[in-house]
């Protein structure tokens, strides 16, 4: 079960690589969409209306399902000025907010040191993934990073706990001998001290977990499983992060995005039922992302790295539907040609961070942005 102060929760999934706009949120009734999209374009008759405009990628019906219920919204056109098309420069932009500069603190690990700036719990913010993704770092804020919930920890292998323990309790002076040696040494130490804790306190979340929605057998889907048990462990985190891709669909797209879609919107619609079942859905709420979308014509066989992009909102407290207004495809309108961005991706933000989180965004995002009304409390 979830704590029981019923504390808003937010996930990220990032949609790594620049998931292609168009072919997600098709503009099926544009004529003009077609004819930029000869190899690529999604035949009107498979495209998954939502209305008489627009619909989705035909692999996405369970998230269809989900904006029927009204749980979906739908921000059009999401971007910033002056894109580079750069995957790194990009979502450097999105992890830390700065466009003009090279940013050092990540926007959610500002948000985790305002929910706990005396880091009393180390798993507040919790990234599954090989490694930590920058929206969640800044420099002595705790966060637990997880490949695998279920051998995760530190030396998951030594089965006899004594020796465990004695191993351990090696490690935990090694780490503390550093603090107070210099800063460095002082992050290092600390990180190490943190890791240790870390492990301990989240190797009890498969332990509580007990479910019956099978989740497919995607890296995925067990990722989200595990966003799914350490919520529903009621541990306390609030913050959680993991990717899916690689979008970066120059050739081969139809099938590539065909794929991707359907192990995104199959894990998606799997772990808000599994969230459901348990009464822990009601304060979660999900956000997707990606650095860019691509641009307006087809490659022949794929698509190339573009701007203006779409950002999907999901759960029960958001209020589904439309925001913003779908970017101009006539090529006058289109820059370098892609669709331009015309909601500032630090809008998304400052909605969560103010409306859900129940936080002052200005630090967080680093200015004053307009707020979109897709949180529903």
């Amino acid at each position: 079960m979830t704590t029981a102060q019923k504390d808003p929760v937010v996930v990220v999934v990032q949609l790594s690589g620049g998931n292609d706009y168009l072919n997600t949120v098709i503009p099926y009734n544009n004529e003009i969409y077609y004819d930029n999209r000869p190899t690529v374009g999604i035949p009107q008759e498979q495209v998954l209306h939502l209305n008489d405009e627009i619909g989705l990628h035909p692999q996405m019906g369970a998230i269809r399902d989900l904006y029927n219920q009204g749980n979906v919204a739908i921000v059009h056109g999401v971007g910033y000025e002056n894109s580079p098309r750069s995957h790194f420069r990009s979502m450097d932009i999105w992890h830390t907010c700065e466009p003009d500069d090279v940013g050092t603190e990540g926007w959610l690990g500002k948000v985790i040191q305002n929910i706990d700036p005396n880091k009393e719990n180390v798993v507040t913010g919790v990234s599954f993934g090989p490694s930590m993704f920058r929206a969640m770092a800044v420099p002595g804020v705790p966060v637990a990073c997880v490949e695998d919930l279920n051998n995760y920890g530190l030396m998951p292998g030594i089965n006899a706990e004594e020796q465990r323990q004695k191993i351990l309790n090696r490690f935990s002076r090694l780490y503390g001998q550093a603090i107070g040696r210099g800063p460095v040494m002082e992050f290092l130490g600390q990180t190490g001290l943190d890791a240790l804790q870390g492990a301990d306190i989240l190797k009890v979340a498969p332990e509580r977990y007990s479910s019956d929605i099978e989740y497919a057998d995607t890296t995925l889907a067990k990722k989200l499983k595990g966003i799914a048990q350490v919520h529903m462990a009621g541990l306390g985190s609030r913050v959680f992060y993991c990717d899916h891709g690689s979008f970066d669909s120059h050739a081969g797209q139809p099938n590539m995005l065909a794929g991707l879609w359907d192990d995104l919107s199959t894990a998606i619609n799997d772990f808000f039922d599994d969230l459901r079942a348990h009464d822990a859905s009601d304060n979660v709420v999900m956000v997707l992302f990606s650095e860019f979308g691509r641009r307006t014509h087809d490659n022949g066989s794929g698509t190339d790295h573009g701007a203006a992009g779409a950002v999907m909102v999901i759960g029960d407290n958001v209020k589904g539907g439309e925001y913003g207004e779908y970017p101009s495809l006539r090529p006058e309108d289109l820059e370098q040609g892609d669709v331009v961005p015309n909601v500032d991706f630090r809008s998304i933000y400052s909605t969560l961070v103010e409306d859900w989180m129940k936080m002052d965004s200005k630090e967080i995002v680093g200015g004053q942005f307009e707020k979109l009304g897709f949180i529903a409390n």
